[in-house]
């Protein structure tokens, strides 16, 4: 499984090869503090260098670019997190989601599937896979079943979505859609503030929907909010019609993935019917009063824990 590490530093070597050397002598230049008048049209420049660049050419035409992030810090308990890794095998080989891949422009999506933790704590377990039929599901179904997932401390969601950047950057897939579904139990506790993660995320066209876990299960419940559905609503979801679904017992999750799978691939175009299991489906809107710092404030305040979820 490939780390947080490697796959920046690839990224960035790739970039920097990508570039003609006047391009990189103009940009250090203007990092450095010279000729900072003519920083819009160095950055334009470089701009325009780095999005030719981003798509190769040569990419391949799917209808949406997805990334599975998932949460494995250590409030989650081993049980829990194979419920996860079972749920999400479950989801990517059911019918239902099969028949909207199937119904795509293309008829085929890109998956990648990652666990994280803290801020330098991710891990590719499925790496860009093309799903266009049950025979490629059932792979990605069995490279989730070949290990067990591992625990780490803190929770990073901005870490995570900011991984999720690189991996898109590496894919090598050119989407009608690219999409960050990020599952979690508690609010963010270590990295970057995750609003602002967030917004960056989403100027980039990507769309950011949501898996709060509100079970009240795992080793420990001290840097809960009984409001999580809340925070991903105001701090962590966005983009375009961008949605989450609150899971608040381990036995709705393998139909919240499902029904969270059918959502992002067939669009605003598909109307669940009696198939819901009465989960709500919370589209993004307005953003309210939240805290988006109450994991990072909990954490600090701290004076007694030695367990870090």
């Amino acid at each position: 499984m490939r780390s947080r590490r490697s796959g920046r530093a690839n990224v960035k070597s790739g970039a920097d090869r990508s570039l003609p050397r006047a391009s990189q002598l103009a940009y250090l230049s203007f990092m450095s503090g010279r000729f900072a008048q003519w920083g819009v049209i160095f950055g334009g420049a470089l701009a325009a260098l780095f999005s030719a660049s981003a798509v190769p050419a040569s990419a391949e035409a799917v209808d949406v670019e997805l990334v599975l992030a998932v949460d494995v810090s250590l409030s989650m308990s081993p049980a829990e997190l194979a419920i996860q890794r079972d749920g999400y095998a479950a989801a990517l080989t059911d019918r239902r989601v099969l028949d909207a891949i199937a119904d795509g422009l293309h008829g085929r999506i890109a998956v990648t599937y990652f666990e994280w933790a803290g801020n330098t704590t991710q891990h590719v377990v499925v790496p860009w896979t093309v799903i266009a039929s049950p025979e490629d599901a059932e792979r990605v179904a069995r490279q989730l079943s070949a290990l067990p997932p591992n625990s780490a401390r803190r929770t990073s969601i901005s870490g995570a979505l900011e991984f999720s950047i690189d991996l898109f950057a590496e894919s090598q897939f050119r989407g009608t859609k690219r999409v960050i579904d990020i599952s979690g139990d508690g609010p963010n506790n270590q990295g970057a503030p995750v609003d602002i993660t967030r917004d960056a995320v989403v100027a980039k066209g990507i769309v950011i929907n949501g898996l709060p876990l509100m079970t009240g299960g795992g080793y420990s419940s001290l840097y809960d909010v009984t409001d999580l559905d809340r925070y991903y609503a105001d701090c962590v979801i966005g983009g375009p019609g961008s949605f989450m679904i609150p899971v608040n017992d381990w036995s709705q999750f393998p139909e919240a993935i499902r029904r969270k799978l059918v959502l992002e691939l067939a669009g605003s175009q598909h109307r669940p019917g009696g198939e819901t299991g009465g989960l709500p489906v919370v589209r993004v809107q307005a953003r309210g009063a939240y805290d988006c710092l109450i994991g990072e404030k909990m954490w600090r305040n701290r004076s007694w824990m030695f367990t870090e979820p």
